[in-house]
């Protein structure tokens, strides 16, 4: 386990949502990389989106930094994880500077998370309404909240070198830097739908060619020097980085179910042909399924990591192209993705959907959770799907979006009944029953309600979930995959 120590490190945060943070964090990453520089990508929130662009931009895991999945002390014990041995950390914030889990405070907002990293923030601006106001805006800003340390502003969508002119003038009397100005430029900007920015899994040859247009912007427009100067001005750290062996040694057992829900089911037995071989380090490894590619690119790195470290050898796949399931598959996981944009070539693989359909039938773990929820079912948007879940799914204008505190209902492979697991929901589609006979959660916000399925081996959920907030989920999962 390694300290958490002095790792450069900035916050790029703005005003509001919109303003150009994506571009400007992805294109230090991108310059910084092409200069030789190792950078470490981060992301404040639950987004699976942008941490893909970065690590495009940076060839390395793009980790998110979620305070309310996670809890603040996790925070920095997952940026020193994913920074280890980089040159320099970028941390992309979310919304607002100061906007976070509604009616929490800070909590979750990238101000919290730049106090917590000890950080100090660059703030991007929007400045293609505005002129002398912007200096107003950035001074209430920085005098916020004494506490949040920002160290120089990045002007964005400048219209002219007048325009230009007019905003450094106004700037002078705030005392904070400019460290870059950026012309608005078509190059980079990146394609949006329903639920935000096209994934880089989807974009391919488009996304390399963002992502270096955004390098090159930012390099030709930003004071790179300025800003490492600014990164190495952030605060030491004192703690250990994560390490998910050591997570799982740590992590407590699982509680006690609800007394009205009886005991937990006993653990199967071993199957024929009694446990699987053993690797040097004496764990039995299970091979566990974990579905990627265009349709379920959502996943965060620590999940794999964390079943790695319980002994699962995780395999991933393509559920458009593969038509089998890894060989041995023990145990599958299917994150969060766009199933929707690609119902009808989910649904032309039938041979995997009937793959699915017997691991799920001879009762293999199943963790599903939003997208892989809709792939459960019976149909979506009257495609077949795998048929595991007797639901139907379908689009919907509505989107539902936010934090969700929830506690599981159901004993199941994920947890037993009375867990205690914070997740986030973010969809426009609906599934028809929204629970079933053993629901898998009970949330209280927005309203209280059951949702998601456990049955058999299955648990599917529209909840994401951050596991190394609860390192047991990944090794009781393990452990059914071993004995199923």
């Amino acid at each position: 386990m390694g300290s958490v120590g002095s790792v450069p490190r900035l916050v790029v945060a703005a005003p509001a949502s919109g303003s150009g943070k994506t571009t400007v964090a992805t294109g230090l990453m991108a310059a910084w990389s092409a200069r030789g520089m190792a950078v470490s990508p981060h992301k404040v929130g639950p987004d699976y989106i942008d941490p893909g662009y970065h690590a495009l931009a940076t060839g390395r895991v793009g980790r998110n930094l979620d305070a309310y999945l996670c809890g603040a002390e996790l925070v920095a014990p997952l940026f020193a994880h994913g920074a280890r041995g980089c040159d320099i950390a970028v941390v992309e914030g979310v919304m607002g500077l100061f906007d976070g889990a509604s009616g929490e405070g800070e909590l979750a907002s990238t101000a919290q998370v730049a106090k917590l990293l000890r950080a100090p923030v660059v703030l991007v601006v929007d400045a293609s309404a505005q002129a002398r106001s912007v200096a107003a805006l950035v001074h209430g800003f920085v005098s916020f909240d004494p506490e949040v340390r920002v160290g120089g502003v990045i002007l964005n969508k400048v219209a002219s070198d007048r325009h230009e002119a007019v905003l450094r003038e106004a700037l002078e009397a705030t005392g904070v830097p400019v460290l870059g100005v950026l012309r608005r430029r078509a190059v980079v900007e990146t394609p949006s739908r329903h639920l935000g920015l096209v994934p880089v899994a989807e974009r391919a040859a488009d996304a390399v060619a963002a992502v270096d247009a955004m390098g090159a912007m930012v390099a030709e427009g930003c004071d790179l020097a300025g800003l490492v100067a600014l990164a190495s001005s952030a605060g030491p750290l004192v703690g250990a980085a994560w390490d998910a062996d050591e997570a799982l040694v740590s992590s407590p057992p699982p509680p006690l179910p609800f007394p009205s829900l009886g005991a937990a089911p006993p653990d199967p037995p071993v199957g024929p042909g009694g446990p699987r071989p053993q690797t040097p380090d004496g764990l039995e490894r299970a091979v566990v399924a974990l579905a990627g590619g265009a349709a379920f690119s959502f996943s965060y790195a620590e999940h794999a990591e964390l079943l790695t470290a319980a002994g699962a050898e995780v395999v991933t796949f393509d559920p458009l192209r593969d038509e089998e399931l890894p060989e041995g598959t023990a145990g599958l996981v299917i994150g969060g993705g766009f199933p929707e944009v690609y119902a009808a070539e989910l649904s032309a693989n039938e041979r995997l959907r009937k793959a699915v359909a017997a691991l799920a039938e001879r009762g293999a773990p199943v963790a599903a959770e939003c997208a892989g929820l809709l792939y459960l079912c019976r149909e979506l948007d009257g495609m077949p799907m795998c048929g595991v879940l007797d639901a139907s799914a379908r689009m919907s204008e509505r989107l539902t979006l936010g934090y969700r505190d929830a506690v599981a209902v159901s004993d199941g492979v994920l947890a037993v009944a009375g867990t205690r697991m914070r997740g986030h929901e973010f969809h426009r589609t609906v599934v028809e029953p929204g629970a079933g006979a053993s629901p898998a959660w009970g949330v209280r916000v927005p309203e209280r309600r059951v949702e998601g399925f456990v049955e058999g081996g299955v648990h599917a959920s529209y909840l994401h979930t951050h596991w190394a907030s609860a390192p047991g989920v990944a090794r009781r999962f393990v452990e059914r995959c071993r004995t199923s």
